[in-house]
């Protein structure tokens, strides 16, 4: 596969973008109830900043940077390298990110302690911080299922070891790799409807209305939405409007429904918002995760 398709980056870069979307305009709610938005902001539909992280407007939070390391490494070696992945991750914090969750905090301190890729089987590990940061992952492992699956598993262990964790990483993967390769929404329902069939707990219908970080809460809030909301801006408004966890549901929610409608159906006035060197990065690393695929 030689050829890189404009259809396919087109999709690839909506996938990212719409990450960096969803986390920059849901940070600004994070940790907010939806009764607390309504009273404050009304609609919460713009990328304003602000938040209990003090964010420039367009900043973006872990979800994004931790993502781009983890491409950066990518990018490097060509395909995957646990070791430069856990170096990245430990670059990463060693250069004091805006935010940083309590797993993936305790996975890169025992990496830096003791080198080991993998942490024993922690029941404090079933967040959402493996999930949020996978992307480059289903781009690279676009058309090789062993290494998706292998290498999903591989950057998730470096900080998270928990069952739902892994099978929410990958569960969502498989959706976005789906949705890259233009299945649309007939492939993301097939596979939000395996998943929960390999996880009842997963089950989005009724949707509970946590929108928490634990990864069951926040796999069950990105897909209810997603699958109930066509439209990228409605659904991401939407989803970020829960609150709690936002700038994580935003991403993921930004992610999927980026790459079913492609970046040139993105808002403009959300991309105009982000920061420059984020969009940058995202696309000069999106056409790097690209040629690891096989695609120019």
């Amino acid at each position: 596969m030689s050829d890189l398709h404009p259809a396919l980056l087109d999709r690839a870069l909506g996938a990212y973008l719409g990450l960096a979307i969803g986390d920059a305009l849901g940070a600004t709610v994070e940790f907010m109830t939806p009764r607390e938005i309504a009273a404050n902001l009304g609609v919460h539909r713009d990328i304003t900043g602000g938040g209990w992280l003090k964010l420039r407007a367009g900043q973006v939070t872990d979800d994004t940077t931790m993502s781009l390391a983890l491409g950066d490494a990518l990018v490097a070696h060509n395909g995957f390298d646990a070791r430069a992945v856990a170096d990245a991750f430990a670059g990463w914090l060693r250069g004091k990110p805006v935010d940083c969750g309590n797993a993936c905090r305790r996975g890169i301190r025992r990496y830096l302690a003791d080198g080991s890729l993998a942490g024993p089987y922690n029941e404090g590990d079933g967040g959402n911080g493996a999930a949020m940061r996978n992307l480059p992952v289903v781009i690279a492992a676009l058309h090789d299922d062993a290494a998706f699956e292998a290498w999903t598993l591989a950057q998730a262990r470096i900080t998270h070891n928990h069952a739902l964790s892994d099978a929410g990483t990958l569960g969502l993967g498989r959706i976005a790799r789906r949705l890259l390769r233009g299945d649309g929404d007939a492939g993301l329902r097939a596979e939000a409807d395996a998943l929960v069939t390999r996880w009842p707990a997963f089950r989005h219908t009724p949707w509970p209305g946590r929108a928490s970080g634990y990864v069951v809460d926040t796999v069950q809030t990105v897909l209810h939405h997603v699958l109930a909301i066509d439209d990228f801006e409605a659904c991401l408004i939407a989803v970020v409007n829960c609150g709690d966890d936002a700038d994580t549901t935003g991403a993921l929610a930004g992610m999927l429904a980026g790459a079913r409608c492609g970046a040139q159906a993105l808002p403009t006035r959300w991309l105009n918002r982000l920061d420059a060197e984020v969009l940058r990065q995202i696309r000069a690393q999106t056409l790097g995760l690209l040629r690891i695929a096989g695609h120019g």
